[in-house]
């Protein structure tokens, strides 16, 4: 009945249309609004890198005026005045951190098996390892072959008896204890870290009785002098503020790898998160209009606020030269060989679709701030799988310190070259193992890498207190090393994907097979929880599918990675 009413239905509109004209053709202003304009030339290149050009700008544009202003000599409100676009374009950055890697986080490891959730976290930490330990590796070598060291640059006014107490061991411990949090709302407003104190003695009480009991000023003094001459410290375990981005991606890690295993329940979680972060990355869309405005007022204000540029500059240039010289070859001979001896492709196109995130972490001098644009520019630009972006960059953010573990090998020796000190082979090994460990233990934020130079300071007994002496130089130094930073994160995600290339094809494939199962269980009762898949929606667009299924599926995956390896090798055999 239906057939012939739907029947009747288009006969009638046939009807009503007429016959068709032999050769008439539509309006040419209706043909030219239909079909889609194909841009070409130039005009195509300036619509897929208009985002470069625009963060580009912005940083010519802060350096430029800058420089100009400089001989003005503004007032401090006129400096903060300037630098006030560039604060508030910060955070707007910096908010949605919290969100995007949460979100990714989970709905990137959700949608691989727990099994392969391990090999991937296996595979990239041991990369961010090897990274970290050759770069502290290329730093030792580099300030020893330059020597920057100048001991003439060495003031002894400058000079501050306050040693303050550090260790590497407090600084890995208070990893462990940011990894591991007590508290999930705490640990997205503060970060766990030791400090010493004095030790509570019977000074504090003599002091309050002596004062009612003694009438002598003089006697009560002498007796406090002597009980003071030796403070003790004691480590204790504070709060301070700041994001323990490192507590929660391990929580999100874990959640996500236990979301995946149950299945068809857990999809409306794992559907809520990817699209948290689809709404995130159209947030950073809109927000990297600002970035002329933003990333401009950021630089000139940094430019302003240097005392003399000039004498700063002409003092440590050798060690900005030996830091940027590290750096250069670090990203241009290592990143590019390491990129195409595993990735077997052009590692110079990979490097240049990543310019507009790299100049986003030069002007902020922060990886964390810069990943929103990383993300954008690893899975539109470069199309990277998004199951190995969304769970190695939130990971590279916190743990991968490319940059950090070559400027503080280089800068702790470069300040015992300054103090007149010789290292012998037991010291630089200290220095290699202390700069990578404190690297790895490294904040994503603003000049972390100073307080974790007097790491290495302490640990080969050099004086802690000329730190000061890079404060000036520090700003411009962040910014390049932090470029080192992200790339690492960057080229990782590359190198882990073709690593794991095998895995996720079998993941695929075991996911299409199970898509085509009948709705019973393979002994042949009822039916699976939830149904096939139905109403399943994908993490990605860029994905095909999503890997959702439970334990109790059984899938051949031996057959599974036959088939993986055979296809690879006739692709092997055709190139």
């Amino acid at each position: 009945m239906e057939m012939e009413k739907s029947g009747k239905f288009s006969d009638y509109l046939f009807a009503k249309m007429g016959p068709p004209t032999s050769t008439e053709l539509p309006p040419k202003t209706t043909e030219r609004s239909d079909a889609p304009v194909e841009l070409t030339g130039y005009r195509r290149w300036l619509s897929d890198n208009l985002m470069l050009l625009v963060t580009l700008s912005g940083v010519l544009l802060g350096v430029i005026l800058g420089l100009s202003l400089r001989p003005l000599n503004l007032h401090g409100d006129s400096i903060m005045l300037i630098s006030y676009p560039g604060e508030l374009f910060m955070r707007v950055l910096k908010l949605m951190i919290l969100p995007l890697v949460i979100s990714s986080l989970i709905a990137g490891s959700a949608s691989l098996n727990a099994k392969m959730n391990g090999k991937i976290a296996l595979r990239t930490l041991v990369y961010f390892a090897s990274t970290s330990f050759f770069n502290a590796a290329l730093g030792i070598a580099l300030v020893l072959l330059i020597h920057p060291g100048n001991p003439d640059l060495h003031n002894a006014d400058d000079r501050s008896t306050d040693r303050r107490a550090v260790n590497l061991l407090d600084s890995l411990l208070d990893l462990g204890r940011n990894v591991f949090p007590d508290n999930l709302f705490q640990a997205s407003i503060q970060q766990a870290h030791t400090v010493y104190l004095p030790k509570p003695t019977i000074l504090h009480v003599f002091n309050e009785t002596m004062n009612d009991t003694l009438s002598s000023g003089a006697e009560a003094q002498r007796l406090a002098e002597d009980l003071s001459e030796e403070v003790v410290l004691v480590r204790d375990v504070q709060y301070r503020n700041g994001t323990n981005t490192l507590g929660i991606v391990f929580f999100c890690l874990v959640f996500g790898t236990f979301l995946g295993t149950i299945g068809q329940k857990g999809q409306v979680v794992v559907d809520f998160f990817a699209a948290i972060f689809e709404v995130i990355m159209k947030m950073v869309t809109c927000v990297m209009w600002l970035t002329p405005v933003g990333i401009s007022s950021v630089i000139a204000g940094k430019i302003l606020s240097v005392g003399d540029l000039g004498l700063v500059m002409s003092q440590l240039m050798w060690f900005i030269l030996t830091v940027a010289i590290g750096v250069f070859i670090y990203q241009f001979i290592v990143m590019q060989a390491i990129y195409f001896v595993f990735v077997r492709r052009n590692p110079f196109k990979f490097y240049a679709g990543l310019i507009q995130a790299m100049l986003t972490a030069f002007a902020t001098a922060s990886t964390a701030a810069a990943l929103p644009i990383t993300f954008r520019c690893m899975n539109e630009k470069l199309r990277v799988d998004p199951r190995i972006t969304r769970f190695v960059l939130p990971i590279g953010c916190n743990i991968n310190m490319d940059g950090t573990a070559l400027y503080i090998a280089v800068a702790s020796i470069f300040i015992a070259q300054m103090s007149g000190m010789v290292l012998g082979f037991g010291e630089l090994l200290t220095v290699l193992l202390t700069s990578t460990a404190a690297s790895m233990s490294s904040a994503s934020v603003p000049s972390a890498a100073l307080v974790l130079l007097l790491v290495v300071l302490t640990a080969i007994d050099a004086p802690v207190q000329d730190v000061t002496l890079l404060f000036a130089v520090d700003w411009f130094v962040d910014r390049i090393r932090t470029t080192n930073n992200m790339l690492g994160d960057c080229y990782t995600a590359a190198v882990v994907e073709e690593l794991s290339r095998k895995e996720l094809m079998a993941l695929d494939a075991a996911s299409v097979n199970y898509q085509d199962m009948p709705a019973s269980t393979p002994n042949g009762h009822g039916h699976l929880e939830g149904g096939l898949l139905e109403g399943q929606t994908e993490l990605e667009t860029s994905s095909k599918c999503v890997m959702t299924m439970t334990d109790s599926v059984v899938v051949d995956m031996s057959a599974v990675m036959n088939n993986v390896n055979l296809q690879q090798e006739h692709c092997n055999r055709r190139v």
